[in-house]
């Protein structure tokens, strides 16, 4: 398997996990880089593959999109007794 499908393979995957987990509108912290603040927004896109090399989401109130790996759900004991 060539190097490329394997990329978007991964990539794939760390859509659908982001997606299975964080739903359109659910809150999440974002850190811009490794030790930075955290700062809750809400998603305003479920998550994608920008330009076949980054797995991508939108965020309410900020411009642009942000990498997956700098969010992180917000959990609730709401959402998490439904996932239950």
């Amino acid at each position: 398997m060539s190097r490329a499908i394997q990329t978007q393979k991964r990539l794939q995957a760390e859509v659908d996990a982001f997606n299975d987990h964080v739903p359109l509108g659910a809150e999440v912290d974002y850190f811009e880089y490794e030790g930075a603040p955290l700062v809750r927004f809400k998603t305003r896109t479920l998550a994608q593959i920008l330009s076949g090399h980054t797995a991508v989401v939108w965020l309410e109130g900020k411009s642009g999109c942000v990498c997956t790996s700098h969010c992180i759900p917000v959990t609730t004991e709401a959402t998490a007794g439904a996932a239950r």
